[in-house]
């Protein structure tokens, strides 16, 4: 769990009314709003997102995740009970790191004991997933699962779909729940929630950002599930940092340019990627990097993200790029205008 000393005090006694969750996709993706924090002037201003490309520069570089989404959420049997399965990351081993959850009778789930182990939990569609252990032995969420199929990325989208949470109003389609930079990987594997930052951008959009000079660079972080109970850092995910998307990020920022991060998973990706000097190298493999406000960043200029809880250890990230001063002007902003929270809401630009 975050640590709450850690928190500013103006988030760490927010609380996020009910009225601004987001909870359905907005008519347009690129209707939402864009809360953009400057940190030299400490300025805070409105906007609509398809404003972003008068707000960016020739030579800026915006760094985006295309891990598309995976239907992550398969309905299951435990110990004759009914569950739903997340199914969060691939091992090296082939083994799946997986949170078991109960339906709560209106479509999502809430969080239930996890284990025990050996425990199998019998899959819609067939097949099963036997439970080894827990992911941290000090935690009982998250458990590392053998699956009996042998394609279980073929099965999730036979029986699966998307992840929901209990703020949204109901299942939206797996489309939904895709960025426009969203890539089909040589493996298929994907992420379990959406790189949800990216969400607003359309093809329309990119095409005129690039025409301005903005250049866009990919990366690959395969985010896992999270927890609106737990707030727990983030644990280790597979990522890749291209050698062209190191070039351009190299090439921009000495050419004066700024590397704006597309949410919190491209910055810990690139982050991985950067030495202590912040010059990022081709990479690719596991990260377990937890970026706080003490180790800062050193590839990263700017970020493009969600709003977040205040209990998210995502606003350690936030703090690192931002600063707490504006952070906090930000974050009290976005609830005095009723901005709208998590994955189809509103979005937030902290510029340098």
């Amino acid at each position: 769990m975050a640590d709450m000393q850690r928190i500013p005090n103006v988030l760490r006694g927010m609380r996020v009314p009910p009225e601004s969750l987001a909870t359905a996709p907005p008519a347009r993706r690129d209707g939402v709003r864009l809360l953009v924090g400057r940190q030299g002037a400490g300025e805070v201003a409105h906007h609509s997102f398809r404003e972003l490309p008068g707000l960016l520069r020739a030579g800026d570089v915006l760094v985006v995740n295309t891990s598309r989404t995976l239907p992550a959420a398969v309905d299951g049997e435990l110990g004759g009970e009914p569950v739903v399965a997340h199914f969060s990351t691939r091992r090296d081993d082939g083994r799946w790191v997986v949170e078991v959850r109960d339906p709560d009778g209106r479509g999502s789930t809430v969080r239930r004991a996890g284990g025990p182990a050996g425990a199998v939990v019998r899959l819609a569609g067939g097949g099963h997933l036997v439970l080894d252990e827990p992911l941290d032995p000090c935690g009982d969420r998250l458990w590392v699962a053998s699956p009996s199929m042998a394609d279980p990325v073929r099965h999730l989208h036979r029986h699966g779909r998307p992840i929901r949470y209990a703020y949204t109003e109901r299942d939206q389609p797996l489309a939904a729940h895709q960025t426009v930079f969203a890539t089909a990987a040589p493996d298929g594997l994907g992420s379990a929630e959406m790189p949800s930052a990216g969400r607003p951008f359309t093809a329309p959009l990119v095409t005129e950002l690039v025409s301005r000079g903005v250049q866009i660079a990919p990366i690959v972080l395969h985010t896992g599930v999270a927890s609106a109970e737990a707030y727990e850092p983030p644990y280790a995910e597979p990522y890749t940092v291209p050698a062209a998307t190191a070039w351009q990020v190299n090439a921009a920022r000495a050419a004066g340019g700024r590397v704006v991060a597309v949410g919190t998973t491209a910055v810990r990706a690139l982050e991985s990627a950067a030495d202590r000097r912040g010059v990022v190298h081709p990479a690719r493999g596991w990260t377990e990097l937890v970026i706080t406000p003490e180790r800062g960043v050193r590839a990263v200029d700017g970020l493009l993200t969600g709003l977040h809880e205040p209990e998210a250890s995502h606003l350690l990230m936030l703090r690192a790029v931002s600063g707490d001063a504006l952070l906090e002007r930000v974050y009290a902003e976005a609830l005095r205008h009723r901005y709208r929270w998590h994955e189809f809401g509103d979005v937030n630009l902290l510029l340098p």
